[in-house]
């Protein structure tokens, strides 16, 4: 398989339609890390999250005929991952409140938000873990459908209007989840903000520079076996 494939992600999945066997697993590994991230955070939880991206995947590729082309492929794999993470969560009657693995902070190697900042000192890497750590947990309590929103414009920086095509609904609804995920995330993380209580709010500590990539070391699953 060629890794370095310069075809587009329409080419690709066009050339996966048409019979070429690599073409999906080079699709896959080029957006494999952001669709982990988005699965992980979306679950809370990395045994749901693995699950929900090996049935999205599997139903990504036996259904890629199906693309309309009116969007972008990022946009519609997006849409599958998120979907079968809310089907899985619905149907497994997940509770939003489940402890988070104490292994946390060894995932944080792999997604979307990674950055190339020096290493942090002990002291504040000790902070920012456990401002993650309660982020993360803080997220599992909110409904699926906001935690999806906030998800995808918050943590993977999509826009409005992206988020509302991948969810399938009116961007006012998505601003609207958005709005009230936000509000009962700052009231529960009001102890986890820094500096001067009485000059931050912490409504700031919500969004992609407060949350790190949260990845487990294993990553996410192999290909779909199909």
């Amino acid at each position: 398989m060629t890794w370095d494939d310069l075809r587009s992600d329409r080419e690709l999945l066009s050339a996966h339609v048409d019979g070429d066997t690599a073409a999906f697993g080079v699709l896959f590994a080029r957006h494999r890390d952001r669709l982990w991230a988005v699965a992980l955070r979306t679950c809370s939880n990395p045994e749901e999250a693995a699950d929900s991206l090996q049935e999205a995947l599997i139903s990504a590729f036996r259904r890629a005929g199906s693309f309309r082309g009116d969007s972008q492929v990022t946009t519609w794999l997006h849409r599958v991952v998120v979907n079968a993470c809310l089907d899985r969560m619905r149907a497994n009657k997940v509770r939003a409140a489940d402890a988070l693995p104490d292994d946390l902070d060894e995932w944080a190697d792999r997604g979307a938000l990674q950055t190339s900042d020096p290493a942090p000192r002990p002291d504040d890497a000790a902070e920012a873990s456990e401002r993650r750590t309660a982020v993360l947990s803080a997220l599992g309590t909110l409904p699926s459908e906001q935690r999806a929103a906030l998800v995808l414009v918050d943590m993977e920086g999509y826009s409005v209007a992206e988020v509302a095509e991948i969810l399938e609904c009116a961007p006012g609804t998505v601003k609207s989840r958005c709005a009230r995920g936000r509000a009962k995330l700052a009231t529960l993380l009001l102890e986890h903000r820094p500096g001067d209580p009485d000059h931050e709010d912490p409504r700031n500590q919500i969004g992609p520079r407060a949350v790190p990539s949260t990845d487990p070391a294993r990553g996410p699953p192999a290909e779909p076996t199909v």
